[in-house]
């Protein structure tokens, strides 16, 4: 029983239509799905994803009233998304120049090219050059050419006070296999664990910074809420009845009606998630169509009119 990749990353912003602009105009993604966050209808769920809504594409939002985040450990810290290779951060370089994001410029971390950049509100990112490995389902309305287009998510980068606890709990519990560590940028004396799940490759990677001397993050606008983790959709009572045997706490099975979930935190408090591939965003509406209106699950419906009052247009 294996996780097979990172399903999906979920973050906040405070300004649903400036964060949809720099998403879809600036990086070019897809706008697959507009939604409410199920457990609070007055907020967004914005998805961004590939052409196709893959899994292992998307890149999700809620949209919260709330102050920027306080940067510290025991939190999500960087988002990787990947490109083609060493073309395509050359064009990313100059195609963010030219938007006035501020980069800093193509480097090699973990023997990969990486472009490090933020997005208005500092949500931390990265583009990863995977080598063109992989499917790669360009959409066609993108304003990036189709070879430069964000391939999916790349690793994802969590900073605990204490390796060890969150180790365990990733080799023991989640079946990951720790592959190699490198030193932390910008931190002396931190190492960064890289841990690999399924078939390994920057789709399947979380890097774990060991970073004991940061105070803990205060979550906000530019922050990031939770990592999901790909899970078979077979698998997944499978999955359910594991966290239940070890004894960790959790949500137990939640259906979220475009995938289902089974949420809990690792012992630093980084909240986690397993989420099965299906049955996908294509579920309530066509495929070439995503995302253009308010899309509400079926137990949602019958308060459309009222949760459409309280959402401001994008």
């Amino acid at each position: 029983m294996q996780l097979t990749g990172i399903h999906h990353l979920t973050a906040v912003t405070a300004d649903a239509p400036g964060n949809h602009a720099f998403y879809t105009d600036v990086l070019g993604l897809r706008l697959v799905k507009k939604t409410v966050n199920q457990d609070d209808v007055s907020a967004y769920h914005l998805f961004y994803a590939d052409g196709l809504a893959s899994p292992g594409s998307d890149l999700t939002f809620f949209d919260w009233p709330v102050g920027r985040e306080k940067r510290g450990t025991r939190a999500v810290t960087r988002t990787g998304l990947r490109v083609a290779g060493e073309a395509s951060l050359a064009y990313w370089e100059a195609r963010l120049a030219d938007r006035g994001v501020a980069n800093r410029g193509i480097d090699r971390r973990d023997g990969r090219l990486v472009l490090d950049l933020e997005d208005p509100e500092g949500q931390r990112l990265t583009l990863v050059g995977d080598g063109g490995t992989g499917p790669s389902h360009p959409w066609e309305r993108s304003p990036v050419p189709a070879e430069h287009q964000v391939r999916g998510l790349g690793p994802i980068t969590i900073s605990v006070p204490d390796l060890a606890p969150t180790a365990a709990v990733l080799v023991r519990l989640m079946a990951m296999r720790e592959a190699r560590a490198y030193q932390t940028p910008g931190r002396p004396g931190s190492t960064t664990h890289v841990f690999e799940m399924g078939e390994g490759g920057p789709a399947a990677e979380l890097h774990v910074a060991v970073e004991p001397g940061l105070p803990p993050a205060r979550q906000g606008a530019g922050g990031v809420h939770h990592v999901a983790f790909r899970v078979p959709d077979t698998d997944y009572e499978a999955w359910a009845e594991r966290l239940r045997g070890l004894g960790v706490p959790s949500s137990g099975p939640v259906d979220r009606y475009y995938f289902r979930s089974l949420y809990f935190r690792e012992p630093n408090g980084i909240l986690f998630e397993l989420a099965t591939d299906g049955p996908g965003f294509a579920v309530d509406e066509p495929l070439d169509t995503l995302g253009e209106r308010l899309a509400l699950p079926p137990f949602l419906e019958p308060r459309r009119a009222e949760i459409e009052r309280g959402l401001k247009p994008l």
